[in-house]
């Protein structure tokens, strides 16, 4: 849009944003930097949307999908604050403003690492996977399809160093179908040339599993460090990429389902890629392991330590660990996982097998009912099991996805006590101090919620 060049940095919008310096520009305009002056010099995005829609029932359309999207709340996807409309030399236009997410994206990583003849690691990618997983399942249950998944659309946040899904397809497609419907015109193909799937780019058909195939081919670009040309076989319509790279053999089945070119054939929802990303191999122990509260509770302060998976690690003491179901808190001792060893990686706690070296990372999904015995020799107190089972059954209460309430809880935690930034938290009774904090702050936030606040 050409009256974008009015927007030079120092120059404000609407007497509040004021524009500190272009991000980048694509089909549809150009993102901006800019301050909030209304919001103490608060840094947000500015997304212009072109080409100019003049017609009132395009402005009714943009209406009605900016308050579906206003109303998208998950801590991985930048909050969305208002849909401007104003005039650029004359010219009506059309920004989305966001809040800006500080980070680098995984591409830029990617070629940070790339300097240093690196790329992304299994475990990295495999983490990656699981924490935008959940964020996948949380836009398809709003049927929103993000349609423009790869590496710069993913930035790491610089203090959370969890994965923010930025640039919605979904956003994209409001511009498009405005001005497609008032030119009596159907659906538009949205996406990236190589990441998209065939039926994206040709047809403009979308569903979740669109959504998954670009996801496995960002992790190929992760994993290879080669671009997705270099990686796809046009002529056979295949993926070669397993020449470039030895991942697990269960990584590698999924990734090629991900990847397959009939959308009926691959999977249909990110929650079925979650199970499927559950090794085989460890299916004996895993309904066990998948019951650790660790995962949710002890597990959450991990989060920036940089340990990896290797066998020689001291096992595990044979002392009781928390089982959690939905709201039910039991205890089963170390001693049935036989020779587990605890491995912290960076946002994720994960589990390896000492004799194989094979790493289960953690599954979002809080664990199912065990029907285990609570043992007599418990280290934590009848009164601090009960006060958990309260947590539990409040959020639950509450409707609230446990991810969500658990990255929030933890986001306070450490807003509030920033010196225990990385401190393992166990059961142990030197640490009853630093669980009561994290239950203080988990119950004000349960507080806050009942009387109608927001997450």
């Amino acid at each position: 849009m050409s009256n974008s060049s009015l927007l030079t940095p120092g120059s404000t919008l609407e007497k509040r944003y004021r524009i500190l310096r272009e991000l980048g520009r694509g089909g549809f305009g150009r993102t901006y930097l800019a301050e909030d002056i209304n919001r103490y010099n608060e840094h947000c995005v500015l997304k212009e949307f072109s080409p100019v829609v003049h017609s009132p029932k395009a402005a009714e359309l943009f209406d009605r999908e900016a308050s579906m999207l206003y109303n998208l709340q998950h801590p991985q996807i930048p909050r969305f604050r208002e849909l401007l409309r104003t005039d650029l030399g004359g010219n009506p236009s059309l920004f989305l403003v966001q809040d800006y997410i500080k980070g680098q994206t995984y591409e830029e990583i990617l070629i940070s690492r790339q300097q240093e003849g690196k790329n992304f690691t299994e475990a990295e990618v495999t983490q990656l996977l699981f924490q935008l997983l959940p964020v996948l399942e949380y836009i398809h249950s709003k049927n929103l399809i993000h349609r423009d998944i790869s590496p710069d659309n993913i930035i790491q946040h610089d203090a959370e160093k969890l994965p923010f899904l930025i640039d919605f397809g979904s956003v994209k497609q409001i511009a498009a179908n405005a001005v497609l419907q008032f030119n009596g015109q159907s659906d538009t193909a949205i996406g990236k040339q190589g990441y998209s799937p065939t039926e994206q780019m040709r047809q403009g058909k979308v569903s979740p599993a669109s959504d998954l195939y670009a996801l496995a081919v960002t992790a190929l670009v992760l994993l290879t460090g080669k671009k997705p040309q270099k990686l796809y076989d046009i002529n056979g319509k295949t993926w070669n990429w397993r020449s470039h790279v030895s991942v697990s053999p269960n990584l590698a089945t999924v990734l090629d389902r991900m990847l397959s070119e009939q959308p009926g054939d691959r999977y249909q929802s990110a929650k079925e890629v979650r199970e499927a990303l559950k090794d085989p191999k460890l299916s004996q122990i895993g309904s066990i392991i998948s019951q650790m509260v660790t995962m949710n509770f002890v597990g959450r302060p991990f989060k920036n330590s940089t340990q990896t998976a290797t066998s020689n690690h001291t096992p595990v003491h044979q002392t009781p660990q928390i089982v959690k179901n939905n709201s039910t808190l039991k205890l089963i001792p170390w001693k049935t996982l036989g020779s587990l060893t605890v491995v912290l990686v960076p946002g994720i706690l994960a589990f390896s097998v000492v004799k194989s070296g094979f790493t289960l990372p953690k599954l979002p999904d809080l664990p199912k009912f065990s029907s285990r015995q609570q043992p007599a020799d418990t280290s934590l107190e009848e009164a601090e099991i009960i006060r958990q089972e309260k947590i539990g059954k409040r959020r639950k209460n509450l409707n609230i996805e446990q991810d969500i309430f658990y990255q929030k809880v933890d986001e306070l935690y450490y807003n509030k006590y920033p010196e225990l930034q990385g401190r393992s938290l166990t059961e142990k009774p030197e640490d009853a101090d630093i669980r009561r904090k994290w239950y203080e702050v988990a119950e004000d936030l349960l507080d806050k919620l009942e009387k109608g606040g927001e997450l």
